[in-house]
């Protein structure tokens, strides 16, 4: 055994150093603490002085490792009794009541936690992973419980996917900035409903325009908390529900084909549903052989098309002349699934319509989703969704 001086790293702490031992063999460094009797007690809460003291108490606490060696303090502190807040634990500038870490330790693991798994970090300081994410977790929620998100004009709603079996979380997001202001479990009208609640009235009053896709659950919450804000449905989600009516005609036009068809048909799907502009000079060529023979799969093709211009208009009035012009085209094909496909766009043409006037869309809701999926991905999952949560929220906190 022999000493090491540590004093200096205990300045900014109102504390008096009274022994410090350092094991080499085992790579351990003990330290023992008292309150300095130069300073008041100070509540922990308040931050008011205390002249009486309740009881004296000891912890021991792991601090920032000296070296490659464990680091350990025994601390001594009191209970004291406020005057404002009754019994409490003093403030040493140390560590935060009930903590098992130091305060500085603590800093330390909330910034590998930012690049590192709860699991890693833990197994860097050979602590419980349950106490990483204990202290991580407090320090978001800290962070987020009182976050002013200002007065959003412009709002994106989406569901992301976090587990098979339909488990989903709703993501709002602040569209002008891509910063998220809420995450709820499920993607159903409570989720959303919450989120409104939650603002004052003068937030409401400042939204303009909310973008989403053709989803009713949504559409009831807007409807019923912010009826002022316009309802955008994102050209994406518009186009991808109209893909699947493609595949759908398509595989009715393949168990109808004959040999030569099904032989022209298979395999065809994601050319079908590519961008034209995308498709390479074979494939191309392949299309054209598709659209020569089959007059169904001409006709969604084609109506997809003009599914796409109907983003393009800035008037009203010419979008729902071309919304109409789409309507007749797609009754007239006489086409099962393209026929209900177009009922349905009928209902939701208003949010179609409003593009016109706001241009919004949620592609910044999918670079989201990605990043998401790599937070994910690092953890290997997440079970406290409360906790995943707050982890969506710090990692776009900054986005500008």
């Amino acid at each position: 055994m022999s000493t090491i001086n540590v004093k200096a790293f205990f300045r900014f702490c109102k504390v008096k150093v009274i022994k410090q031992v350092v094991d080499t063999a085992k790579r351990v460094v003990k330290i023992e603490v008292r309150p300095d009797r130069r300073y008041s007690p100070v509540c922990h809460k308040c931050k008011e002085k205390a002249n009486k003291i309740h009881s004296w108490n000891q912890r021991v606490v792991r601090d920032l490792n000296i070296f490659d060696a464990k680091s350990f303090i025994r601390v001594t502190y009191r209970t004291i009794q406020c005057p404002v807040c009754g019994n409490v634990i003093e403030d040493l500038g140390l560590m935060d009541p009930y903590m098992r870490v130091t305060r500085r330790l603590a800093n330390y693991i909330i910034g590998l936690c930012k690049v590192m798994s709860i699991k890693e970090v833990a197994c860097h300081f050979d602590l419980n992973w349950k106490t990483v994410k204990e202290i991580h977790k407090r320090y978001l929620k800290d962070k987020f419980e009182k976050e002013h998100i200002g007065n959003p004009r412009f709002l994106a709603i989406d569901e992301i996917s976090i587990k098979k079996g339909h488990k989903y979380l709703t993501v709002i997001v602040n569209w002008e900035n891509g910063k998220v202001l809420w995450i709820g479990e499920g993607r159903g009208y409570e989720s959303v409903k919450v989120f409104f609640k939650s603002l004052t009235q003068d937030q409401i009053e400042s939204i303009e325009a909310i973008v989403m896709d053709m989803w009713d659950p949504y559409i009831k919450a807007v409807k019923e908390y912010c009826p002022e804000a316009l309802i955008v449905f994102d050209q994406f989600h518009v186009i991808s529900a109209f893909n699947r009516v493609i595949d759908s005609v398509r595989n009715d036009e393949y168990r109808k084909a004959t040999k030569e068809g099904k032989e022209v048909l298979k395999g065809s799907k994601y050319l079908l549903l590519k961008n034209r502009e995308n498709l390479h000079r074979k494939e191309k060529q392949r299309l054209e052989e598709i659209l020569r023979v089959n007059k169904a799969i001409t006709s969604v093709y084609v109506l997809k098309d003009y599914l796409k211009k109907l983003y393009q208009y800035r008037y009203p009035k010419s979008a729902q002349r071309m919304l109409r012009f789409w309507y007749h085209l797609a009754m007239e094909s006489g086409l099962k699934p393209v026929m209900a496909f177009a009922k349905t766009l009928a209902r939701y043409a208003y949010g179609i319509i409003n593009h016109c006037r706001f241009p919004l869309h949620t592609s910044i809701l999918e670079g989201i989703n990605n990043k998401i999926k790599l937070i994910k991905r690092r953890a290997y999952g997440f079970h406290d969704l409360e906790y995943f949560s707050l982890i969506i929220k710090d990692a776009f906190s900054n986005t500008n």
